[in-house]
């Protein structure tokens, strides 16, 4: 991995030191979160875009985040920094089908070369359990459970879905799987409230801290809810284009802001390595309006 190093970085006369000695140096710096807000835990997103805005060219194949980053290493060093930190991980189903079938979300799995680090920071600093929890959105509940990340018995999957998605999840034989639990929570037109979701997960599973893996559509309806907190985006030096008749998905899919109500960011961190650029934000705006979906 070509080193990181911090351009710009607005907190560090805030922090106290978090990170162990070999996690500060990799990541140039020291990685702070803010408790969670009440009822709900702190959300935390980590995506890849092109200079264009594209984070997935949606073909077979080439649809997840490394094609976009082009494997860069130092953007699996982040994902899996921040998969250590959280103690849950958040992604649509869409997410889950387009990576390969024995993906598994963990730090390790992103970046091995810091395994016994991501290890020691989570376990021994952050005093969480060796893996995150795996929350997978799917309304429909029409999920490929032969999937790795749903038969580990060591590791908790969560199922947030619809009623019609429980009923699809148990005829398919997901209450079967010892490791995976289905939550139906109400929705409208199979769109699931992203606060009802974040609630369940701090009254029931502890969870104070979340990472959003996407995709653009369920980060969206986050957005339009308020309920993103930060937001980490590396910046690939690359052009990916569009075409009207093939949609590339940008950040956010499926919601429309106004000027008035556009929620905006304020940028904490900028680091670099070659040529990508590692951007933090923190949301520092409200809506005032609502919003309406596309």
């Amino acid at each position: 991995m070509t080193p990181i190093r911090t351009l710009v970085d607005r907190e560090q006369d805030k922090r106290k030191l978090v990170l162990p000695p070999g996690l500060r140096d990799l990541y140039d710096g020291d990685l702070y979160f803010q408790t969670s807000p009440a009822e709900r835990p702190y959300v935390f997103a980590n995506f890849v875009s092109t200079l264009d805005g594209v984070v997935s060219y949606a073909v077979k194949g080439k649809a997840t985040g490394s094609a976009i980053s082009g494997c860069d290493p130092a953007d699996h060093f982040i994902m899996g920094l921040l998969r250590a930190s959280a103690d849950a991980v958040m992604v649509g189903a869409r997410t889950v089908q387009d990576t390969g079938p024995q993906s598994l979300w963990t730090a390790e799995s992103i970046y091995p070369d810091a395994r016994q680090l991501y290890a020691e920071y989570r376990v021994n600093v952050l005093h969480k359990p060796q893996s995150p929890l795996f929350v997978v959105v799917s309304g429909s509940g029409k999920l490929e459970l032969g999937r790795a990340i749903f038969r580990l018995p060591e590791r908790l999957t969560v199922v947030m879905t619809t009623p019609a998605g429980k009923d699809a999840l148990t005829a398919a034989g997901a209450a079967k799987l010892p490791s995976v639990q289905i939550h139906a929570l109400e929705s409208r037109s199979g769109a699931i409230d992203p606060l009802a979701m974040l609630r369940l997960l701090h009254a029931q599973y502890g969870i104070r801290s979340l990472l959003h893996e996407g995709g653009p559509s369920l980060f969206g309806k986050f957005m339009a809810a308020q309920a993103v907190d930060e937001l980490f985006l590396t910046l690939s030096p690359q052009i990916a284009g569009r075409k009207s008749d093939a949609m590339r998905p940008a950040l956010v899919e499926g919601t429309k802001f106004m000027p008035k109500c556009a929620p905006w960011f304020e940028l904490l961190s900028v680091k670099q390595s070659a040529d990508h650029l590692y951007l933090r934000y923190q949301r520092s705006g409200s809506l005032s309006e609502p919003v309406t979906s596309a």
